[in-house]
């Protein structure tokens, strides 16, 4: 999770870290790859995956 500045607040970029050089970061998500100035970002984290779904059964 990537969390950055936008104009008129923050937003969170939640999926894979795919790649990260001197001035950005691309994390990739549900709706595609998210680019991130890394001058814009105000926080980051590792995020465990949600868990699974119990079968009905259980």
């Amino acid at each position: 999770m990537v969390r950055y500045r936008i104009p008129g607040g923050l937003t969170d970029a939640l999926g894979e870290l795919v790649s990260a050089d001197d001035g950005e970061c691309t994390v990739r998500t549900k709706r595609g790859d998210v680019v991130v100035d890394l001058g814009a970002v105000t926080a980051a984290k590792e995020v465990p995956p949600p868990p699974r779904r119990r079968s009905r059964s259980d």
